[in-house]
């Protein structure tokens, strides 16, 4: 099974998306992660992208979907896939129906992780993590037992990424929707979309899609 993960930033895609993909065999996919190894194994398409990126520019879609040709065709994506952060827009959506369709395969599911603007940026504007392990909090929903001091290592360092603030936030959800969200109409049109609620605890979520996926 062939699935896409749609949602904004925050959402939970990278923790939800994981449902039952051991059980089903299905590999996980971020572009971001595809970029990385494709640049580390040194492949054709991987140093085209590093020389991009070492000169500030922005990858194509050209680029990104050749990474994503080479890395659907390993033997432990034959099982199937989870797309996480990818398509982003209209014509990479068509980019990746034509790729598909060239290799045989389908896109079999679409699922929207749906979620509510303000406590998206409630919920990213309130995280912090560890600076000695990594351990992650947030000021409202978690925070740590004792003030200024990691639950899990004792540690008194704690560190926030520069662009969790509630404006950033704000305006990554606006590309999203300028961006991203017409993705939703495109593939409901295709019936292969299906609707689960974001906002519920990760184990839920996580339920909703094995449901979603059948």
């Amino acid at each position: 099974m062939n699935i896409i993960l749609l949602g904004p930033p925050g959402a939970g895609k990278e923790h939800s998306g994981g449902a039952d993909r051991e059980e089903r065999k299905m590999v996980q996919l971020s572009t971001g992660a595809m970029l990385r190894a494709a640049v580390a194994a040194g492949t054709e398409i991987g140093k085209k992208a590093d020389a991009i990126m070492k000169s500030g520019g922005l990858v194509s879609d050209d680029i990104v979907i050749g990474i994503i040709n080479d890395r659907i065709d390993e033997p432990d994506c034959q099982g199937g896939f989870i797309l996480d952060g990818f398509p982003r827009t209209l014509p990479q959506a068509a980019a990746l129906d034509k790729l598909l369709q060239q290799k045989g395969k389908k896109l079999d599911k679409v699922v929207e992780i749906k979620v509510d603007d303000a406590a998206l940026v409630d919920r990213i504007s309130g995280r912090f993590s560890c600076a000695k392990c990594g351990a992650g909090y947030h000021d409202r929903h978690k925070p740590t037992k004792t003030p200024g001091v990691c639950d899990n290592c004792g540690a008194t360092e704690f560190t926030r990424r520069a662009d969790d603030n509630a404006e950033t936030v704000k305006s990554r959800l606006m590309a999203y929707y300028r961006e991203t969200a017409p993705l939703i109409g495109y593939y409901f049109a295709k019936e292969k979309l299906q609707s689960v609620d974001g906002m519920a605890p990760i184990d839920e979520v996580t339920s909703q899609i094995n449901a979603a996926l059948g």
